[in-house]
């Protein structure tokens, strides 16, 4: 990523101290206020600028529509910050995740063999085999594209659900980590898609 100035890495810190602190990235008129800025404008010059050079992303319209890159880390090098973009059915297949406004989390990265992009908490315990809880945080590389065998993120219509995935030859089934579970069959009417594949979890006290 391209360099940046004392100012911009003054007020990514802020924002990075902000998310890690309350989960959510500051209002542009708070930024403004830490750094003595008489207008608004001049932060937003400044977030223009550390989007511009990739450190994070940003959300027309939002108030507090700041999102660091997947590529933003520490000083170390070592860790990632990633969205939390709502919530994951291991079970039957539940309404879609939002990416609206995510508050954000540090996690190691040496937890993941691939690098994940976003986070999707779990609910329900169809995947409890294989070692998906409830209340997890699972850690999802986003892909269309999914080896059988894997487990993956998958939309059904307008809902996601966290399942192994099982390519038969006439078609696709959701296989589920609990026997207290039926599998999903995709049917040709139905809208299916791979949103993701499984990197791992976080697990929260």
């Amino acid at each position: 990523m391209k360099s940046t100035t004392a100012r911009q890495q003054a007020i990514l810190q802020f924002v990075i101290s902000r998310i890690k602190e309350e989960g959510l990235p500051p209002t542009l008129a708070e930024i403004a206020t830490a750094f003595g800025f008489n207008q608004v404008h001049a932060a937003q010059k400044h977030l223009l600028a550390l989007a511009h050079k990739g450190y994070l992303e940003l959300l027309p319209g939002k108030a507090r529509g700041i999102r660091l890159s997947p590529k933003a880390v520490d000083s170390t090098g070592e860790n990632l910050w990633l969205p939390i973009y709502g919530r994951v059915a291991a079970g039957p297949p539940r309404g879609a995740a939002t990416e609206e406004e995510a508050p954000q989390v540090l996690v190691d990265r040496a937890l993941f063999k691939r690098t994940p992009h976003y986070l999707l908490k779990v609910t329900g315990d169809s995947m409890r085999d294989e070692g998906i809880l409830e209340g997890d945080l699972i850690a999802v590389q986003r892909t269309t594209h999914a080896d059988d065998g894997q487990i993956v993120v998958a939309r059904i219509d307008d809902e996601i659900t966290v399942k192994r995935l099982c390519r038969r030859t006439d078609r696709i089934v959701l296989l589920p980590g609990n026997p207290d579970y039926a599998p999903i069959e995709i049917r040709p009417i139905d809208s299916f898609a791979i949103e993701g594949i499984y990197c791992g979890l976080v697990r929260q006290a």
